[in-house]
């Protein structure tokens, strides 16, 4: 096999090499987020209740206020229960009274039912802070975990790319320019193998005189259709 098609499937090869380990990046990074935001979510959460929690206690305080203000003016029309003279007086005093203590009834009711809000907003915000505390101790953890391991993955970059360099040194750069822009749209199927006299990066069929080059290997043969490089496997050349 030409010595240049060589380089050039080596070098596909290495670039193969370095482009897997984007998803191992961005599957370590993404493990450390996914805690990440349940931590930001809970902390949301126990933002959000304490806000609700402020509200009901301000709903709660305006009732209480209302109460006094009844309480205080039930005090009033005792007073005046004194001075009045007239049955209708009396009457109109004593609707007043009722529709007073109706209102404290409702106010009570409703502070009640505020109250009972509050301790359940609250003890929300207690199970909140115990899954908090659970989910920074694991982000400790993923966080070290992930750190590790993506500098595992820098390590072996960095060994790849010495291969890489070392290679790309060696190469004729006419060779090389010609693969480099040729996968600057095929990505990592620049250099592709021919299986059963097809491309494997377009699957066309190839024609015989073709695919006769590519088996002799003497020169860098492009798909007539997809202009990828092709080169043919051990396994292949030997059933030929």
């Amino acid at each position: 096999m030409n010595q240049h098609l060589k380089q050039l499937i080596e070098l596909a090869k290495i670039d193969n090499e370095i482009d897997a380990f984007e998803p191992q990046i961005e599957e370590a990074n993404y493990k450390y987020e996914a805690v990440l935001a349940k931590r930001d979510s809970i902390v949301k959460d126990i933002e959000n209740l304490t806000r609700e929690i402020e509200e009901e206690e301000q709903k709660k305080r305006k009732n209480e206020l209302h109460i006094q203000e009844l309480s205080d003016k039930l005090e009033e029309l005792a007073k005046k229960s004194n001075e009045v003279k007239t049955e209708r007086e009396i009457k109109s005093l004593q609707l007043e009274e009722e529709i007073a203590k109706e209102q404290i009834t409702f106010a009570n009711e409703e502070i009640a039912r505020l109250e009972k809000i509050i301790e359940a907003k609250k003890e929300q915000i207690e199970i909140a802070k115990k899954n908090l505390e659970e989910v920074e101790a694991n982000l400790e953890t993923v966080k070290k975990e992930v750190e590790e391991k993506l500098q595992e993955i820098q390590k072996e970059r960095e060994e790849i790319f010495k291969r890489k360099e070392q290679l790309i040194a060696e190469m004729n750069q006419k060779a090389l320019a010609f693969y480099q822009k040729i996968r600057r749209w095929a990505k990592n199927t620049a250099v592709v193998p021919v299986r059963e006299q097809a491309c494997m990066g377009c699957y066309m069929v190839i024609s015989e005189k073709v695919y006769a080059d590519v088996i002799k290997g003497e020169e860098i043969v492009t798909c007539p259709h997809c202009g990828r490089i092709l080169y043919i496997e051990e396994e292949e050349a030997a059933n030929e």
